[in-house]
């Protein structure tokens, strides 16, 4: 019951004194949730009630399948990005249809993270890779900033997920800005700033919201064209099953797959990183995978959108002292007593304030200082980060997501199809065999012995380069040289065509008139020489344990060789 219900296993241990801290945690989440919550509904181009909605069923969810004890869950602003980048290639005519498609591709989302937890394939995620997922958040943040400016200024701008786009439509409309929206924007992002600086438990965020509501109903600057929230439907999401199509679905699949991958990404990122502050390991893969997709898919019957983890609202949980899911509980509970009472108020909170809490929190996510570290390090990984960037932020966030991944995957086979080959020496005075490049005056270089090391598993891509090195360095060491040494111990794996090519190219060298070994192969490495046709070519007796055994066996065979070849010399002389 503990692996298909995690709940359990902090509920049967709970102890009195984590209720107060999960309670003040949870109100504290909540706080800042709610404001948020609506925020990120505007960027998904959806009412902003719609992210109080998702701040329910779909949180409500995780507190009893999730295996992370910090993470808050809820609407953030990638997912909410990524929402309104699908839903922006259909020609959608009114509001209402918007937000049924909106409910789909969420119930899409749900799906294909729960039928990846179910089959266990959690390791997928591993193939977006941390350049790719930083040049592509750091470029989807400049877009959710700067497709704020229209709430910022209060102009009229049309929706667009292209930098340059929003930029240009927005310079057009820049001599209608509204200085009444600018001024109190400005604001809201100096003292959210400044409490950042200041105080980082303060509720900052609630504080923007209040002063602003404040603003508009007692000086009414609602007369002065400012752009409001409007009425917010008051009361709780209805039970409704999405209204599901085959077109819809063909459609909105891959942006689904996206969003479901990037969704578990930042869930599990995030719960590892509160594990390692709190010292806490709890966290499941493929449970996480489960619960996400069990609450995407609950909150599309409540019309909930795109729900995962938030860095910004899960280290409130963690600093406030959450020690337990409980925490998600009371925040569910705050925004159920906002829907059923205080839904009026939020008619009078400005967009320009939601603007400003937006454009604050996603700053965070530009990460310029792993971009340096790549740039000074690892300059084929920067030339990744750059393109996926460039890509996400001038031609489209899904294609940023697809090409990056692949040029990654790209890089990847580049590296493993020309991996590291080096030729060993004997470390002066010790048994140990390393590069002669490295320790080029500590090592002995024999001219009758070639020792090399491939690092990397042999198979398809790069067991023609294998055999092209290999021989080369045969070649370099000319007629002296009787035996070859392979190392295999950062061989990990031989697949059929590497096998097929290293028997032959054994066959090869032993027709060379040259003896070859195969030291050091671990226990899966050995497996497949046995059931190969390596084994055939190589012969039992010539697999070591270590490269020095290796030596010395051939040592040994070569002076018994040299002392026969005397015996024979000296009988034919005496006869």
């Amino acid at each position: 019951m503990n692996r298909f219900l995690p709940f359990l296993e902090w509920a049967t241990t709970y102890k009195k004194a984590y209720f107060i801290k999960d309670l003040i945690a949870g109100l504290t989440v909540g706080i800042v949730l709610v404001p948020q919550g609506m925020a990120y509904a505007m960027i998904a181009g959806l009412p902003p009630v719609y992210g109080l909605y998702t701040a329910l069923v779909p949180v409500l969810t995780y507190v009893f399948l999730g295996t992370s004890r910090k993470v808050a869950m809820g609407p953030v602003a990638m997912d909410s990005l990524l929402v309104a980048a699908a839903l922006g290639t259909f020609a959608i005519s009114n509001v209402a249809d918007y937000i049924a498609l909106a409910v789909v591709l969420v119930l899409i989302v749900g799906a294909v993270q729960l039928l990846l937890g179910i089959f266990r394939m959690g390791f997928l995620v591993n193939f977006l890779s941390k350049p790719v997922i930083s040049g592509f958040t750091s470029a989807a943040a400049i877009i959710i900033m700067v497709s704020q400016l229209k709430h910022l200024l209060g102009i009229p701008v049309p929706n667009s997920n292209h930098f340059h786009e929003i930029v240009a439509l927005t310079w057009q409309q820049l001599g209608n800005t509204n200085p009444y929206d600018l001024g109190l924007g400005i604001l809201g992002i100096v003292l959210i700033l400044g409490f950042k600086k200041w105080k980082k438990s303060f509720p900052a965020v609630l504080l923007v919201v209040v002063l602003g509501i404040l603003a508009v109903y007692y000086f009414g600057l609602g007369v002065y064209d400012m752009k409001l929230v409007g009425e917010v439907s008051k009361g709780l999401p209805s039970f409704d099953l999405p209204k599901i199509t085959i077109e819809t679905i063909k459609s909105l699949w891959p942006m689904g797959v996206a969003l479901a991958l990037v969704g578990y990404l930042e869930t599990i990122s995030i719960g590892k990183a509160m594990e390692e502050k709190s010292g806490e390991e709890t966290i499941d893969a493929n449970q996480e995978l489960i619960a996400l997709g069990a609450s995407n898919i609950l909150g599309s019957f409540f019309q909930s959108y795109a729900s995962t983890a938030s860095f910004s609202r899960s280290a409130i949980n963690q600093e406030a002292g959450a020690k337990t899911n409980l925490a998600g509980f009371f925040s569910v509970v705050l925004v159920v007593l906002t829907l059923l009472f205080f839904t009026p108020v939020f008619q009078y909170l400005p967009n320009t304030v939601l603007a400003s809490i937006i454009m604050v929190s996603v700053f965070g996510l530009i990460d310029l200082d792993y971009a340096k570290y790549l740039w000074v390090d690892r300059k084929d990984e920067f030339g990744v980060l750059l393109l996926t960037f460039l890509i996400t932020l001038f031609i489209g966030i899904t294609q940023g997501i697809v090409v990056g991944t692949l040029l990654s995957l790209l890089l990847m086979v580049y590296r493993t199809s020309k991996p590291h080959f080096a030729e060993l020496g004997n470390l002066k005075g010790s048994d140990y065999y390393k590069n002669i490049n490295r320790f080029n005056d500590e090592v002995i270089i024999r001219k009758d012995l070639l020792i090399v090391r491939f690092d990397s598993q042999l198979y398809f891509g790069n067991s023609g380069y294998f055999k092209k090195k290999l021989l080369k360095q045969i070649k370099g060491k000319g007629s002296d040289l009787k035996a070859v040494i392979l190392n295999a111990e950062a061989m990990t794996y031989i697949d059929a065509t590497g096998a097929d090519v290293l028997s032959k190219l054994i066959h090869e060298i032993h027709e060379m008139g040259l003896q070859f070994y195969i030291a050091g192969a671990i226990g899966p490495m050995r497996d497949i020489i046995f059931t190969t046709n390596i084994i055939n070519e190589l012969q039992k007796e010539f697999l070591f344990v270590t490269t020095k055994e290796a030596v010395d066996y051939f040592d040994n065979a070569n002076q018994l060789s040299t002392l026969g070849a005397r015996v024979a010399h000296q009988n034919k002389k005496a006869q």
